[in-house]
């Protein structure tokens, strides 16, 4: 008879409710708690926590979703001419709860404040050390070749499962840094892992810019069951490999 081991906290599966039932601003349900198993949970079966009020985090599952395939990645003229001269340096989980601090401090168009509540520190921080959420860092100094005296300029942070990458939040303190690293980002999680699919959530016309685009809740659920299924790896990561 086979030897029976305990499911680990983030191996249990938690069953939210139908994404189908959310309501017009993708609102399935308020409750639970942000423990690594019940958020891997929720972006297995699509849904994400947004925000928290009076410790129950909100999970959203919109209609349509935002989303990205990293074969149509699209780069500007401009943000190319930008990665070939090198003006800054990228990294891979390096500081994350840096890049989760940018994150939050940064001021955004139409908010008022931050989602990232210290709840959001500590349960990300910790899917970050099982191996499931990583980090981009953009790093820039006297020169990009040379990390002495860097400052983190730029950075975005999401979870990785499967051939699917979910991007939470990212932020830049200079012209370009985010966007820098996205891009570095994008095409190594293609190669590396063979992504196929990275969840944007939310229409942004930032993300837009990239390629990113509308579709339906129902196309993207069922292309998200399938990926997610595929066994990926859980480590740091290495530092990204840039191709000419």
């Amino acid at each position: 008879m086979a030897e029976e081991f305990p499911r680990l906290e983030w191996d249990q599966e938690f069953v939210f409710p139908d994404p189908a039932t959310a309501d017009e601003e993708g609102l399935v349900g308020a409750g639970g708690n942000l423990s690594p198993g019940m958020l891997l949970s929720a972006y297995r079966q699509g849904l994400f926590p947004w925000f928290t009020r009076r410790g129950h985090p909100y999970w959203f599952s919109p209609d349509p979703r935002f989303v990205l395939e990293p074969e149509h990645l699209h780069l500007s003229e401009s943000l190319r001419k930008i990665l070939k001269k090198k003006v800054f340096r990228v990294s891979f989980d390096n500081a994350f709860e840096h890049v989760m601090q940018g994150c939050s401090s940064t001021a955004r168009r139409g908010q008022g404040g931050t989602w990232i509540s210290k709840d959001y520190f500590s349960a990300y921080g910790e899917l970050h050390q099982l191996g499931f959420a990583h980090s981009v860092e953009v790093w820039a100094g006297s020169s990009a070749t040379e990390p002495s005296g860097e400052t983190l300029v730029g950075g975005l942070y999401g979870v990785h499962l499967g051939k699917v990458f979910c991007g939470e939040s990212m932020f830049s303190r200079v012209a370009n840094a985010s966007k820098v690293g996205f891009a570095t980002l994008i095409p190594w999680l293609a190669r590396e892992f063979g992504v196929r699919l990275v969840d944007c959530q939310q229409k942004t016309d930032y993300l837009g810019s990239f390629g990113a685009h509308e579709v339906p809740r129902e196309n993207f659920l069922r292309q998200l069951k399938t990926l997610v299924e595929v066994p990926g790896p859980r480590a740091k990561w290495s530092a990204p490999t840039i191709l000419d």
